[in-house]
């Protein structure tokens, strides 16, 4: 029995016999170690086989049920996600591995021979191209936050090479590392990725989620700006040239980060993003708003709560000052996400930006704001060839840079 039942409060596997499966008669069996991640479980007659993330590294466990022997196997460096696969073969346990620029590959764990094969045949070149670096940032109370960084291998000073930095830190769902060949493309031409694991998300396990959920949320935003900062500091690009990237709650910590550091950054794209977190959480006749609570808390009924999300609310602390420039896809029939909100906060950030311009001078260059409203969507989010193209287009004119060889590559993947 997986279960998170007692102490220790993260996952761990339980033990019972079949005619007596009532909680009183289980025994731990094995527990996770600290920092680590259940990401799936796998069973077989002899075998249980778990997957796991443990510091921001991926494991295969191998359990042997007949004399309770633990295999533990180090995947590769360069996999940053596991892509299950349907099996019928008691002998063998196959999986996919992958990241954000290589697509998935083939691995199998036989039992008979305890070894782990992975799929041969043609190597994919950005194994040799590109460079995969594991880094952590001290945030402000002294937590370790993991990142995940990709660049080209004969990069010469990064300093003046684009940053495209991806956040979620909601949920304790992980930050998405699957394969999109966009996000290979820019790392082909010269660009550094940088996937920050704030609190919130679910990387370090259910306490890394517990510490940035209710009034606990400005962790997650404390650990963004230690990674942007952290970058920065180690050479990974400038705040000139860095931009910002996030779908839904990932736009909470964006927003937030938008309003109380804007000179980290260059320009940010979001994605069916939630600003408008005090407002949403108030109105309980919208459809999740009740599911919601767990995550964000009750405005309705805390003031502690109320008082806390106007802290970091996207809508409810904009002010005139110098934003970075922000594309926005949002979404006609949105349910998780209304597009009320994210209509007010663009219309609220362009006063803003204008109010600012008016005091800045002449010769002042104010942000672009774009909102692209697409029908539909309904918050599953179609990576549509136009979507792709228009995000990338914007960072690209935003920074300056010349998008030629970046839209020829592209053409490839996306025919």
């Amino acid at each position: 029995i997986l279960t998170n039942v007692g102490e220790p409060t993260e996952f761990k596997l339980m033990r019972t016999a079949a005619d007596t499966p009532a909680i009183m008669n289980w025994d731990l069996f094995f527990t996770m170690k600290r920092n680590t991640k259940v990401v799936d479980l796998d069973m077989f007659k002899d075998h249980c086989v778990l997957f796991l993330k443990h510091s921001n590294l991926l494991y295969v466990n191998v359990i042997g049920l007949a004399d309770d022997s633990v295999r533990s196997l180090k995947l590769p460096p360069w996999a940053c996600g596991f892509i299950m696969d349907t099996n019928s073969d008691p002998k063998n346990c196959p999986f996919q591995l992958c990241s954000p620029i290589r697509p998935p590959k083939y691995y199998t764990y036989k039992f008979a021979e305890g070894k782990l094969f992975e799929e041969t045949g043609h190597e994919d070149p950005i194994t040799k191209t590109s460079r995969v670096l594991r880094l952590e940032a001290k945030s402000k109370d002294g937590k370790s936050v993991p990142m995940t960084i990709f660049h080209k291998t004969d990069s010469e000073d990064l300093q003046k090479k684009p940053l495209l930095v991806h956040v979620y830190g909601a949920y304790g769902m992980d930050l998405k590392m699957n394969f999109r060949p966009e996000r290979r493309v820019l790392v082909d031409d010269g660009w550094i990725l940088a996937y920050c694991h704030v609190r919130g998300g679910g990387e370090l396990g259910l306490q890394w989620h517990a510490d940035g959920r209710l009034t606990k949320k400005l962790n997650g935003l404390a650990d963004l700006e230690a990674c942007i900062k952290t970058l920065h500091g180690q050479g990974f690009s400038q705040p000139s040239l860095t931009t910002l990237t996030a779908f839904s709650a990932g736009g909470v910590l964006v927003g937030a980060l938008c309003n109380s550091n804007p000179e980290l950054l260059r320009a940010v794209t979001l994605e069916a993003p939630f600003l408008d977190v005090l407002n949403t959480m108030m109105d309980t006749t919208l459809p999740l708003t009740l599911e919601e609570l767990e995550e964000w808390g009750n405005p309705s009924s805390d003031e502690k709560h109320k008082n806390y999300i106007k802290r970091y609310c996207p809508y409810q602390n904009i002010k005139p000052q110098h934003y970075p420039s922000i594309h926005i896809t949002a979404y006609e029939n949105d349910e998780r996400v209304p597009l009320k909100g994210v209509v007010n906060y663009t219309e609220k950030l362009k006063e803003a930006i204008t109010e600012h311009a008016k005091d800045a001078g002449e010769g002042y260059q104010a942000p672009n704001v774009v909102l692209d409203i697409q029908p539909g969507g309904n918050h599953v989010i179609e990576d549509s060839h136009k979507k792709i193209t228009a995000q990338i287009k914007f960072l690209y004119e935003e920074l300056g840079l010349d998008s030629t060889s970046v839209f020829e590559n592209l053409k490839k993947y996306l025919k």
